[in-house]
């Protein structure tokens, strides 16, 4: 009852304006009091209207009333701030019953804001102050408020647990470690705390890690479904593109075939038409020389009939009609077989294409580990590459023929054009394509020897140095084969390959770290690179 009256009377000494305790206490006409300033203020927002009002009870008047501080309400107002009036506790700052009450308040306990691991009681702000005064409570341990501090007394001596048995690993208080845990493995518990606390981070640090790289591979996840997609959008563009094309392609040639029927038919039926016109003619010529032949017969005069006999009985040259050759209903029918070939033809191809086509979609996987490496050319052949050469990398003594995937050397240089690109002196071609991922090749040779290499582009063009040799620097390695022997070369470091002579060597290339490397080729004969690839990242 008595923080009640305490909190009325803060009230009853409050501005109703600013909300806080009189300072300079004015009353107005009404009998209201308020802040001089606070009324003050509220009047001048006021002045325009010529008329001044209380705020609470909304009392006006005319004239603006002459304030006096009242100085009976200032002595009282400076008595209570002097006596200590405080706010009552908002009722959050009760403890309820999830929270942790203060052990030393009494009537309604307010919440605590620390326990004590030493006195093993939680305080309030107020009664917790005496830990931060007073020397004594210095080198206690406070703590978040918590209910378990009993959990923190040996229930055997009723002495707080500050030790931990090691063999037994569980807490104890200093009586146990001279009792049943005797000769057992016993530390303080700030010991114990301490490395189980090295423990703790090491395994949280691994836990991070592990946060860090499934992160990763969910970000390389995100990507792999941002390239199948892109892929497959892709594909399915440049298949109907391609399909598109098809079907134009079937429909000129079907323009064509029909153009070409019709022509065909035209020049047929313009010859059969002027061979008709012929005969319809003779046809004439001779119905009139029959009536003439007709008339002639039933002449009486035999004198006048032998004389006209000779001109009337010769007829002119007959249109040779044995030649006339009719087929019926057969004219363009061996175009329709022709075409019905072709048909034929098609859809056989078009179902075998299907298949293999189903069949290469649904071999689609995304592999998401590393499959193992290739042990046999029908598995290396899987990451198969095509490889064509680059011109403009040719030396002047290689000849490129059969579209830039054949060089030759040759006894006279060759007219290409300057290009910064070009081996000036060693007989060196790189490919066009750069190679990532696993990648596989054959390169097919003949004469006295091939270095078969790969190499990054950065590598060096112009002079005999090693920095331009195949194998003879960091940027490059190559597998000599010359006089039916085999080298490997990096760096200039060179290890012997044993194993028979063959005209055809596969290269297999597995570079997970990125950096783009360029199939290229030595020749001193002829060397013939073809294949397919796959790409994928490696590393060197």
């Amino acid at each position: 009852m008595a923080q009640k009256s305490v909190q009325l009377d803060r009230e009853t000494f409050s501005c109703s304006i600013c909300l806080d305790l009189l300072k300079n206490p004015v009353t107005i006409p009404c009998g209201h009091s308020y802040c001089m300033n606070c009324i003050e203020s509220f009047w001048d927002e006021e002045e325009k209207k010529k008329i001044y009002s209380c705020p609470q009870c909304r009392q006006t008047f005319t004239a603006r009333p002459v304030l006096v501080k009242n100085t009976m309400l200032a002595v009282l107002v400076e008595q209570l701030k002097k006596t200590g009036l405080q706010a009552a506790p908002a009722d959050h700052c009760y403890a309820g019953p999830e929270d942790v009450a203060c052990d030393f308040c009494t009537g309604r306990k307010m919440k605590a804001f620390k326990s004590c691991l030493f006195c093993l009681a939680s305080y309030c702000e107020k009664h917790l102050q005496t830990h931060y005064d007073s020397p004594t409570f210095k080198k206690h341990k406070l703590v978040e408020p918590s209910k378990k501090l009993q959990e923190n007394i040996c229930s055997r001596h009723d002495e707080v647990m500050k030790m931990f048995c090691r063999t037994d690993q569980q807490s104890i208080c200093y009586l146990c470690s001279v009792d049943e845990h005797k000769g057992h493995d016993t530390v303080s518990a700030a010991a114990e705390r301490t490395e189980r606390q090295r423990e703790l981070e090491v395994s949280r640090q691994n836990i991070q890690q592990r946060i860090q790289d499934r992160e990763k591979d969910v970000k390389l996840l995100q990507q792999e479904v941002e390239a199948i997609n892109q892929s497959a959008d892709q594909t399915v563009e440049h298949s109907e593109k391609i399909f598109t094309e098809l079907i134009h392609l079937i429909q000129k040639r079907s323009s064509d075939v029909k153009q070409q029927i019709r022509s065909q038919q035209e020049t047929e039926v313009s010859r059969v038409k002027e061979l008709q016109e012929k005969l319809e003619q003779e046809i004439t010529e001779l119905k009139r020389k029959d009536a003439e032949l007709k008339q002639l017969s039933h002449t009486e005069d035999h004198i006048q009939f032998l004389h006209n006999y000779p001109s009337l009985s010769a007829l002119s040259e007959s249109t040779d009609s044995s030649s006339i050759n009719i087929r019926p209903l057969s004219y363009f029918e061996d175009v329709t077989a022709a075409v019905s070939e072709v048909r034929d033809k098609l859809q056989d191809i078009l179902r075998e294409e299907r298949t293999n086509i189903s069949l290469t979609v649904t071999e689609v996987d995304v592999s998401l580990s590393d499959p193992p490496e290739p042990k046999t050319r029908a598995g290396f052949l899987k990451y198969s590459c095509k490889i064509t050469l680059d011109p403009n990398t040719a030396n002047t003594w290689l000849l490129l023929s059969e579209g830039n995937r054949k060089a030759t050397f040759m006894k006279q240089q060759q007219s290409y054009s300057d290009h910064p690109d070009r081996f000036t002196e060693w007989s060196q071609v790189l490919s066009r394509e750069s190679l990532t991922g696993r990648c596989y090749w054959e390169v097919e040779w003949r004469g006295a020897g091939v270095y078969v290499a790969v190499a990054y582009k950065n590598i060096s063009r112009k002079g005999y140095g090693n920095e331009c040799r195949f194998g003879r620097n960091d940027k490059s390695w190559s597998l000599d084969c010359i006089n039916n022997s085999f080298t490997f070369r990096y760096n200039n470091i060179q290890t012997r390959v044993s194993g028979p002579r063959s005209s055809r060597v596969g290269v297999y290339l597995d570079h997970r770290a990125g950096g783009a490397l360029s199939c290229v080729c030595s020749a001193m004969e002829t060397i013939n690179a073809y294949g397919y690839f796959y790409l994928k990242n490696f590393s060197t």
